[in-house]
């Protein structure tokens, strides 16, 4: 089977290599051709427009950054309307707005094509070992003609309704990880500061009751001063601020995400940090340094 792949960025690349080692053909399109090279390298082919890999392609999955370039792929003069034929399956695995993943649905209707939202949790680490968690919605019939496909880049896949259900799930998911990411920046430098060896520290935590992916994940890059992004700062602003958004349509105060947004912002632009990993938060401490 042929599948295309829109967004050959940190996640995007570890998703298409195991698409790749599943065994199926994968068509890629990225905004900058030298940024899809590695996986070209790997076996994938390019197209030059979204459009052009809807005229080959039954399925489509897109990852890119920002709710806009999620609009621009699909309705765009060279987007994936504009070649979309009946019967196709589109999926946006970006972490986007429900309200977009509601319209890309409705809209993919009126031309026959069935479009799900299935934004993933789990990192570079996930996507590069096959380990992401998805969370859909969309169609039933389309999410289960996905599921092979799922299962080839995922640990864990679950449709939780109609479209934009899936990107309601996903701002659960980085509501919570906004909690663990401030917790796990904070036991570091009270550790620090009370004189403990950190990293004996966060090994036995991670054996307890406090133990939680963000430590087990991003703690021993922290350790090693490594602020690569495995999750870009200025993704996870992102992310957060769709959240909190989200969270006042539904009349909900979620303090510890303002707080989240606050911080991150903080580290952003008053740190320059956007390009850094979501770890470097711990930057704001300047005694950890």
């Amino acid at each position: 089977m042929k599948i295309g792949f829109i967004g050959t960025g940190v996640m995007g690349r570890g998703i298409v290599n195991n698409l790749l080692k599943a065994d199926y053909e994968v068509v890629v399109y990225n905004r900058t051709k030298a940024h899809a090279q590695a996986v070209l390298d790997n076996g994938a082919t390019w197209a030059d427009s979204p459009r052009a890999i809807a005229q080959q392609v039954e399925i489509v999955l897109t990852m890119v950054g920002y709710p806009q370039d999620v609009e621009e792929i699909y309705y765009g003069d060279t987007g994936l309307f504009a070649g979309a034929h009946a019967e196709q399956i589109l999926v946006d695995m970006t972490t986007s707005t429900p309200t977009l993943a509601e319209k890309l649905a409705k809209d993919g209707a009126e031309l026959g094509v069935k479009v799900l939202d299935a934004p993933v949790s789990g990192g570079d680490v996930g996507a590069k070992n096959g380990t992401l968690t998805i969370m859909a919605g969309g169609d039933a019939e389309a999410f289960a003609t996905l599921t092979p496909i799922f299962e080839s880049i995922s640990k864990a896949l679950h449709l939780f309704g109609p479209a934009g259900k899936g990107q309601h799930t996903k701002m659960a998911n980085q509501i919570m990880i906004a909690a663990t990411m401030l917790g796990l920046s904070e036991s570091f430098v009270y550790a620090k500061a009370a004189g403990l060896n950190v990293e004996d520290v966060m090994h036995t935590l991670s054996a307890g009751g406090a133990q939680n992916w963000s430590m087990d994940n991003y703690g021993p890059r922290i350790l090693k001063g490594d602020y690569a992004p495995g999750f870009y700062i200025k993704h996870f602003l992102k992310d957060l601020r769709i959240a909190l958004d989200e969270a006042n349509k539904l009349d909900l105060a979620l303090p510890t995400t303002d707080l989240a947004e606050a911080l991150y912002t903080k580290l952003a632009d008053g740190f320059d940090m956007n390009n850094a990993g979501t770890q470097a938060l711990i930057k704001l401490w300047a005694q950890f340094e």
